[in-house]
């Protein structure tokens, strides 16, 4: 099968929850024996450098560089127009016109267009299967920070929020189904009505990188996330002012924040008692394995929180917010293994209970681990892929690229 897949971040390298389901998705498809050409902005050196890489898996590599600078512009002149900014950001005139001449010179069995600033490349697109994966239905985030920013910022937040909703409900009518990484993502997609298909399936962990380590110190508790994304940022100042005093006047921990681009804010946080804030780190392992928990303390949390599965799969108990917990498709009246906390009462006593009982603490970790092998690995979510897929395109697809590689060898 011959695949057009459209990515807003370059997958390579993969840092953040959208690279990692992109590189995911495509290193599947090529594994199946299907061409798969990659059309996707780049930002960065580092992404340019990418590019070898996944030429070197079997991936054609179409992108086009964009400047910060000017898309900033952009998004600044969208701002009092219908059209969402961050569809401006990620728009290039050349890669728009690389995807036509691709879609006018070959033959493609299925376009896979992955988060909604690539649909309107392929919108207009015919004659062909085609896949949009929302992921996260971003107009919901932008809406949800409108409510937690102060004015005029939340103003700015609730336009864009409105304009990316209805352009999230045209976009979804071009294609043949939607995909969401999560059931709450897709309640939220159906409550548009929009009459297209859809379905989800979520991100996966690798296993045999993410395992858990030989031991753990009872006294650290772990913070894992980019500290320049404002829920992170939000969630750690809310758990360092009102939970972390609480835990402290009854047992001296250490707190470990560790996440790239810690803002200043964040930076402050390593003055009080007990918090260190490491910054960008080359591997969170060696941070996240040796504590008694992990914290998730979002109260903005859309989708699913990729650090909270590899938490689980390293054996590392997690204490999360409700939010978090439904991003996982996990009941949240039975959330087992993880603690649910809302209140910074419950996060306190949620803390406390992991720190100060080894045995329920072990007991969550081997649960928690249990559940990343069972519900998370890549094979199960991207067989939940192979499903959709197939039903887009008529047929068992996994099974013809199987026949197909077989015929190639």
């Amino acid at each position: 099968m011959n695949v057009l897949f459209l990515c807003h971040r370059f997958p390579y390298p993969a840092e953040g929850g959208g690279k990692i389901r992109a590189l995911h998705i495509v290193r599947h498809l090529v594994a199946q024996g299907h061409r798969v050409t990659l059309c996707s902005p780049v930002r960065s050196e580092a992404e340019a450098r990418g590019v070898e890489h996944m030429r070197a898996l079997g991936v054609d590599v179409v992108t086009r560089k964009l400047d910060d600078r000017l898309k900033t512009l952009d998004m600044l002149l969208a701002a009092p127009t219908p059209r969402p900014s961050s569809f401006a950001y990620f728009h290039s005139r050349d890669l728009a016109a690389d995807v036509e001449a691709l879609l006018r010179s070959r033959r493609f069995d299925l376009v896979f267009a992955h988060c909604s600033s690539m649909g309107p490349y392929v919108a207009a697109a015919a004659g062909v299967p085609k896949i949009m994966d929302f992921a996260d239905m971003d107009s919901q985030k932008w809406l949800d920070y409108a409510r937690h920013k102060r004015f005029p910022a939340n103003l700015v937040y609730a336009l864009e929020g409105r304009k990316l909703e209805r352009a999230e409900k045209a976009l979804a009518r071009c294609f043949d189904i939607c995909t969401t990484i999560s059931q709450a993502e897709l309640d939220t997609f159906e409550s548009y009505a929009t009459g297209t298909p859809a379905e989800w399936f979520p991100n996966g962990v690798d296993l045999d990188y993410f395992s858990p380590g030989p031991s753990y110190d009872p006294d650290l508790v772990a913070f894992v996330g980019r500290m320049d994304y404002f829920p992170n940022e939000q969630a750690m100042r809310w758990f360092c002012g009102e939970v972390w005093p609480k835990v402290c006047a009854r047992r001296r921990l250490r707190l470990r924040i560790v996440g790239a681009n810690p803002s200043r804010a964040v930076r402050r946080l390593a003055e009080i008692d007990g918090v260190e804030v490491t910054g960008s780190v080359p591997d969170v392992r060696p941070y996240v394995q040796p504590a008694a928990l992990t914290v998730a303390p979002l109260l903005i949390a859309r989708g699913m929180q990729n650090k909270v599965v590899e938490s689980m799969a390293m054996g590392v108990p997690v204490v999360a917010t409700r939010r978090v917990v439904r991003g996982l498709g996990l009941d949240v009246d039975e959330p087992f293994p993880l603690l649910v906390a809302d209140s910074a009462e419950e996060y306190a006593r949620a803390v406390l209970e992991l720190v100060e009982h080894p045995n329920r603490r072990s007991e969550l970790a081997a649960a928690s681990r249990s559940l990343a092998e069972t519900s998370f690995s890549w094979p199960a979510a991207l067989r939940r892929l192979d499903e959709i897929i197939a039903r887009v395109v008529g047929s068992d697809f996994s099974g013809s690229a199987r026949a197909a590689g077989s015929a190639r060898a």
